[in-house]
């Protein structure tokens, strides 16, 4: 799934700079571990990230990863979760203040997310289980990737009609 990741990533339309960011949880091999999981204000998927902890390292790793992949935000809104704001602390921190990322704690902001969050949940929750951490990864990785086709976030898609034709150009 990474090469199909990864081709989907060179060909991802831009996203808005107004974010939210949630995480929820999943059942791998008996122990909860976190899905994090950001939008723009569209609804479009910017970013996802399975960590074994919920705290301000995991939180970072994820926003770099997001930013990385997404540009950075102008804007964030996050639950009232203290390492989610932590982290974006410090990554403001060294910018200028300009540049920094406004934080806001909005949870209604957030109900599209925990809305879409029913999603992967309805996916994974009707498997036998996930057994193994890499495993989990890679079928979520999976399955957001599809849920991306679908809300239509493939750049330059015009000549496919279904979602499967969009799927197979990136096998292709």
């Amino acid at each position: 799934m990474p090469t199909l990741e990864g081709r989907f990533r060179k060909r991802k339309k831009p996203v808005n700079g107004s974010w939210r960011m949630d995480e929820t949880y999943i059942k791998v091999k008996g122990r909860w571990v976190y899905l994090y999981r950001a939008f723009d204000k569209c609804g479009d998927t910017i970013d996802f990230m399975l960590r074994a902890k919920r705290d301000k390292r995991a939180a970072k790793a994820f926003f770099k990863k997001a930013i990385k992949s997404s540009g950075q935000p102008t804007k964030v809104n996050i639950d009232k979760s203290g390492s989610n704001t932590a982290a974006l602390n410090s990554i403001n921190k060294p910018l200028s203040k300009e540049d920094q990322i406004e934080i806001r704690h909005n949870k209604y902001l957030n109900n599209r997310i925990e809305e879409d969050h029913r999603f992967i949940k309805k996916r994974t929750n009707t498997m036998l289980g996930l057994k193994s951490f890499r495993s989990a990864a890679k079928t979520i990785a999976g399955i957001e990737l599809l849920h991306m086709i679908k809300k239509r976030q493939l750049a330059n898609n015009n000549n496919y009609n279904s979602v499967f034709d969009k799927f197979l150009s990136l096998a292709a």
